[in-house]
């Protein structure tokens, strides 16, 4: 949008008037104003065809107040009355609906009174709200104008940027907004058809197996996913300038005009064509169609595809399938250090999400091409034989497809010298779960479709050594698919099959076979469920081809799926375990949760497509390079009973230390080549670590290598022998006194007449940290008993060296026992019971499950029970956090929380000894590569035993003198002033940084590391 300084104060007038309701003015005045702001506000409008149109006929003597394009715009004083409102969005319907149904174009109608704007898509008969703004008062109308322009679509050229992109497409955009309520709509009306229920339920069978239990099988994200692919589509038309206004829905999404112009498998068939198939869905795609014409395609040189996927897929439901894509800067580098010969070089990413990696990969090989000076008809005929692409999600292999035309470029596409092109991307399960046997039975390749009520029953089989030539094969399966599909089939005008045998040279002994195909497709297209098969044979077959030795790659590189193995559904979870297990990467089931599934990935897809000598380059969780649970794959033995293979690592970059984090996990990348059984190297300790700030916006190794510092450092790997410590079995972790609201309390005034003695008024004391249901319920409030009123350590209130004031909870110990409601000492405290009933009843009323009583939940698994009766001498630390804080807890009346693990103590000097060694720097040094990595390390509880903290001793010299230093840094604590309405985290860095100034830090750090390195 363009504002220019002439009409910049006239804007700031209009925008005034506008947002002044409460002043008298006439509709006509208001609709004056609407139309003078979209002529001046920079929308493109009123210079050509768009015009902005006043008072226009739309039958029945009716008339619409603004029309511009296709959108109707009803304007009113005031809209604050409900019945106004109720009748103005009436009003708007019947011209909404007669613009609709006269032009068969879909509109949008907007409702506004100046202040309030609401944008309106119809739905059969009544128009559903898509998206609203407000006006403020003072503003220079720049969210308007914004708000505006997506509604109107008015822009044109618009270049796009990754910004640009997100603003104009993104979820949080009025386009999208419009465009999926409509899709919505329209699914809804159509789910049950027979075509609609097989292609959702093939869709969500593959993302079952590709993301396991993180999958949310909905109608939700299939439209969402839907609109994105219907997206990804018309932009691959629209790189080429492929005028998609003049082309028929169905033509655009199934790519006819890609496949006349011999440019094959860019847009296909799919899961996501059953728009084109419904009543409304071809008025849906022209309205998609024009307004993604606005933007200047034809020039777009990043991976265009990955920000829109990020921006339509909400980042909660991308986290929650672990869908996370790699910079564009580190696939760059990785395809440089790894692809060294790409002209003899051929490469796969076996998990190829939106092509970050095939994107990279094709502009290298067209780079060197041009230096040797190949011909570009001879580069792109070779191209597709060097790079390819498999992934087990649908909307990933769309938008890889057009990301490798994108790499390609528009010039050489419409190069005369440009020959039959094959996009290499397939849809294909990488992993081959159940070693894929049900594809192959003989010699043939089998996929089951099933007819009638039964999905996967019928079976298409196609002779094995077809597969052979990929555009032969693709072919044949497609025209099979368009004789099966075409009308006049009916009425007999389809020429026989000896017309195709002949084309394709099928050989008498496989035209038996051909015609039993042919046979079967039409059964399903008599039953509307035949679209999806020829893309779905044609994608399955491919991987299995590439499993052949002959075709396998030289190159493997990518980013394999980090599923967890928490989130695989059951029965992936038993595949996953004996294919680990056979293979040596199972670390057993005490640890089960915390693999997943890129190892086995990786060891997987070098089995099937890495030919002996090739090379591979993978981005891994972190963890992969130093954890236990992660020896079996380091050893680089992958041991398959039926093929078994090894690799040689030769190098890794650990990248945790880059910041902002690009992954929720800290992230690596590993190295190595496919070498022959027995001939296994297990990853260097050596490794490349990176640290710096990535700048923002960038997206070329060229802008971010300056901002990195790489060096070399051995890695601190951790293995099963870790001795680790024996006090490991004497700390206990604290009681969870949750849900909070029940328990933790603060003292209310008592009054002006006081309570009586030993009784105090509370109530639930509140943080911003509790969770549903619980943050949305009241507080309790009462009075009670002052002896059941305990002292609660929490994590936040114990320091290095220190422990703060307590908090407060109700909480039923009577001496050494806990009480319930339906315990009879209970009753011998009114108070207390009074508060305890209806705290139950609360419980009742919110838990998630009938499993545990309120006394269950609050000591669960034993760990308030355990704490009585109290020690006088306690030892606590921290669970959470990157450093140790520990102190000695001397009041015996407190309970431990469970973000704190306790342990009672044989004398003060073991306290001062442990204090000693838990505070001091050293140790976080030499915990930090055994914890957990997100943000930051974390975690601490999981890791601190596994360093050999050797039991006190009195009559060892070294532990008593880190008692005497525990015991001089405590006392310098202790005289710290403290401000206790500070935030905990602070304080902890104060206390750490004055730890630093005590003239026995240095002693004290060399004491602790002599002692654990």
């Amino acid at each position: 949008m363009t504002v220019t300084s002439e009409t910049s104060s006239e804007l700031r007038e209009i925008l005034r008037r506008l947002a002044d309701r409460d002043k008298l003015r006439s509709e006509a005045t208001l609709q004056a104003d609407v139309r003078q702001l979209l002529l001046t506000g920079g929308l493109n409008l009123g210079d050509h065809d768009l015009t902005v149109d006043l008072e226009t006929q739309v039958g029945d003597r009716r008339r619409i107040d603004i029309e511009v394009g296709y959108t109707v715009i009803e304007i009113k004083k005031d809209l604050r009355s409900t019945a106004i409102l109720r009748d103005a969005i009436q009003q708007l319907t019947g011209y909404v609906k007669s613009r609709t149904d006269q032009t068969e174009q879909r509109y949008v109608g907007v409702l506004t009174d100046g202040v309030v704007w609401r944008a309106f898509s119809l739905q059969g008969d009544a128009l559903i709200e898509a998206s609203h703004f407000t006006l403020p008062k003072r503003t220079d109308g720049t969210d308007l104008l914004l708000w505006l322009e997506g509604v109107l679509a008015t822009r044109e050229e618009i270049i796009p940027t990754p910004e640009e992109i997100k603003k104009q497409l993104g979820a949080e955009s009025v386009s999208y907004d419009l465009d999926y309520l409509t899709l919505k709509s329209l699914y809804a009306q159509n789910k049950e058809l027979p075509t609609v229920r097989l292609k959702r339920n093939l869709w969500s069978q593959l993302l079952r197996s590709a993301l396991g239990a993180q999958f949310q099988d909905d109608d939700e994200l299939f439209i969402e996913h839907t609109l994105l692919v219907n997206t990804a589509e018309i932009i691959a038309h629209l790189v080429l300038e492929i005028q998609v206004a003049t082309l028929p829905p169905a033509t655009i999404l199934r790519g006819e005009t890609f496949n006349q112009a011999r440019i094959y498998g860019v847009v296909d068939s799919d899961f996501f064509d059953w728009v084109v198939e419904v009543p409304g869905g071809d008025s849906f795609i022209r309205t998609m169609a024009r307004r993604l014409s606005r933007f200047a395609w034809a020039n777009v040189e990043h991976d265009v595809l990955k920000v829109l996927y990020e921006s339509v897929i909400s980042a909660d439901t991308r986290k929650a399938q672990g869908e996370y894509y790699t910079p564009d800067w580190l696939a760059e580098h990785m395809v440089e250090r790894v692809i060294d010969d790409p002209l003899n070089q051929r490469v796969l990413d076996p998990a190829c999400g939106s092509g970050t990696f095939i994107f990279h990969a094709v502009r290298r090989y067209l780079r060197a091409a041009e230096e040797a000076g190949k011909s570009l008809g001879e580069s792109l005929d070779d191209l597709t034989d060097h790079v390819a692409g498999i992934d087990l999600h649908p909307v990933a292999v769309t938008l890889a497809r057009v990301t490798y035309i994108l790499a390609i470029g528009r010039e050489r596409l419409l190069s005369d010298q440009r020959k039959l092109i094959r996009v290499p991307v397939y849809l294909g399960d990488s992993v081959q779960w159940e070693q894929r046997l049900d594809l192959i039975d003989h010699g043939h390749l089998v996929i089951r479709t099933g007819t009638g009520d039964q999905l996967f029953q019928n079976e298409l089989r196609f002779p094995e050594h077809m597969l052979e030539n990929s555009i032969k094969f693709d072919q044949l399966v497609s025209e099979l698919a368009d004789r099966a599909a075409d009308p006049r089939r009916a009425r007999g005008r389809v020429p026989s099959l000896a017309e195709v045998f002949r084309r394709h040279a099928i050989v008498p002994a496989d035209q038996h076979e051909i015609t039993g195909n042919f046979e079967l497709l039409c059964r399903l297209v008599d039953e509307g469920r035949n679209h999806i098969w020829s893309y779905y044979v044609r994608n399955l077959a491919r991987p299995m081809w590439l499993t052949r030795e002959e075709n396998r790659v030289d190159i493997l590189i990518g980013n394999p799926p980090w599923l967890s193995f928490r989130h695989m559904p059951e029965e992936m979870q038993s595949i996953f375990k004996a294919m680990s297990q056979e293979r040596g990467l199972w670390r057993g089931d005490q640890v089960a949760n915390l693999q997943d599934l890129s190892g086995l990935f990786i060891a997987r897809t070098t089995q099937q497509y890495l030919r002996n000598g090739g090379r591979f380059a993978f981005v891994v969780p972190n963890p992969v390079l130093d954890r236990p649970y992660w020896t079996g794959f380091r050893a680089g033995r992958f041991r398959d009973p039926s093929d078994p293979i090894d690799v040689r690592f030769t190098g890794s970059w650990d990248l945790r230390r880059l910041r902002p984090h690009f992954f929720p996990r800290g992230s690596a990348v590993v190295f190595g080549d496919r070498v022959a059984a027995g001939e296994a190297s297990a990853m260097p300790i050596e490794t490349e670590k990176w640290d710096g700030r990535i700048p923002r916006g960038v997206s070329t190794w060229h802008m971010v290598k300056g901002s990195i510092t790489r060096r070399t450092a051995n890695l601190s790997v951790t293995d099963e022998g870790l001795v680790g410590s024996p006090y490991r079995a004497r700390f206990t972790q604290g009681a969870a006194i949750t849900p909070r609201v029940l328990f933790m309390v603060e003292q209310q005034e008592s009054g002006p007449l006081g309570l009586g003695g030993g009784r105090v008024r509370v109530r639930s004391s509140r943080s911003s940290n509790e969770k549903t249901p619980w943050k949305q319920l009241p507080a309790l409030e009462g009075i009670v008993e002052a002896e059941f009123v305990r002292p609660i350590l929490l994590g936040e209130c114990v320091l290095p060296y220190r422990v703060l004031t307590p908090q407060r909870a109700v909480l039923p110990l009577e001496g050494n026992l806990l009480l319930d409601g339906e315990h009879s000492h209970l009753d011998r405290y009114p108070d207390l019971a009074r508060w305890w009933r209806e705290a139950e009843e609360v419980w009742e009323s919110n838990r998630r499950s009938d499993r545990l009583t309120l006394r269950q939940q609050l000591d669960f698994r034993r760990k308030l029970s355990v704490q009585i009766p109290l020690p006088s001498l306690r030892f606590v630390y921290a669970k959470s956090g990157m450093y140790g804080c520990a102190a000695i807890v001397e009041d015996s009346n407190s309970i431990i929380d469970q973000a704190l693990y306790w342990s009672s103590l044989t004398s003060r000097e073991e306290g001062n000894y442990l204090c000693a060694i838990f505070n001091t720097p050293a140790l976080t040094e030499l915990l930090r590569p055994l914890m957990s990595y997100g943000k930051d390390e974390r975690h601490i509880d999981t890791a601190i035993w596994q360093l050999p903290i050797p039991l006190f001793e009195a009559s060892n010299p070294k532990h008593t003198r880190l008692a005497q230093l525990g015991k001089i840094d405590s006392e310098f604590i202790a005289q710290l002033p403290m401000d206790e309405t500070r935030n905990f985290v602070s304080l902890r860095r104060d206390v750490r940084a004055a730890l630093l100034t005590s003239p026995n830090a240095e002693e004290l750090d060399q004491l602790v590391r002599e002692l654990l390195d």
